[in-house]
């Protein structure tokens, strides 16, 4: 079993201020896409799906622009170019440093940060963007595969994203162990219905995705793998938001009605 991290959750740390400083050592961007509605005629109530990149940057490479992307953006052009299409809400925390950025992981159950937990509480679902190397797995496998384990508690997400997935030919299989993504701590899965899916890439898979894996140049060299797997992820969202329980979603109080909050 690998050592537990440093820092076991996100609170600590931003607080280490000792030896860690924002804009050096990690960053965390997000985008909460402006939404009204002013008008008396029925409009549309936007999109229901949160993004989220909790190792993005140096510590999962790759991951920061598969959340940009899927969330529809491109991440060369963004801000400056307006994104085409649907767009999402995302979140990420990255380890902006040369190298070295391990000990900056939070695990996805320690996650929280007061953005990305307000984010998902209020979605119906989440996609979390992550990455592992095939060698650290217990037991070992090919430090050459490619394969995308597709974990989390969300049933309906994970069954589409399965299917599509192998539907464009990338290697998929369900995730198990330390990588499952079925904690109800787990950021993704704080969502209005307690779900979420969370996808696990494989180093050699994630490397596919750029012809230059650097964080200053992988923006600027994505492949025809990387924009593959961004075009099923984002074809499932379309339609997973189409489903009758995300379209007319039950989210009515399950407490009792009678209970006070206070005593009378």
């Amino acid at each position: 079993m690998p050592p537990p991290p440093p820092y076991p959750s996100n609170s600590e740390l931003y607080a280490d201020t000792t030896h860690l400083t924002e804009g050096i050592d990690w960053a965390r961007r997000f985008r909460i896409h402006e939404r009204f509605d002013d008008s008396p005629d029925r409009t549309d109530e936007g999109t229901r799906t949160v993004i989220l990149a909790p190792h993005g940057g140096g510590i999962e490479p790759g991951t920061s622009e598969l959340c940009l992307a899927v969330a529809g953006h491109h991440p060369a052009n963004l801000p400056i170019t307006p994104p085409a299409g649907v767009t999402y809400d995302y979140w990420m925390f990255e380890g902006i440093r040369p190298d070295d950025n391990k000990d900056l992981h939070v695990t996805s159950t320690g996650c929280d940060d007061l953005v990305a937990v307000t984010m998902c509480a209020g979605a119906l679902g989440a996609l979390s963007l992550h990455g592992f190397k095939p060698e650290n797995l217990d037991p070992p496998r090919s430090p050459d595969e490619q394969v995308v384990f597709v974990g989390g508690c969300d049933d309906l997400l994970r069954d589409l994203l399965t299917k599509a997935l192998q539907a464009v030919n990338l290697p998929v299989e369900d995730a198990a162990g330390e990588l499952d993504g079925d904690s109800v701590c787990n950021i993704v899965n704080r969502t209005l219905r307690g779900q979420g899916a969370q996808l696990e890439l494989s180093e050699p898979l994630r490397d596919a995705m750029f012809t230059r894996n650097t964080r200053p140049a992988r923006k600027h060299t994505t492949t025809e793998v990387f924009w593959r797997f961004v075009a099923a992820c984002r074809d499932v969202l379309d339609r997973f938001e189409a489903e009758p329980a995300i379209a007319s979603p039950d989210v009515g109080c399950r407490l009792n009605p009678v209970d006070r909050c206070r005593g009378s």
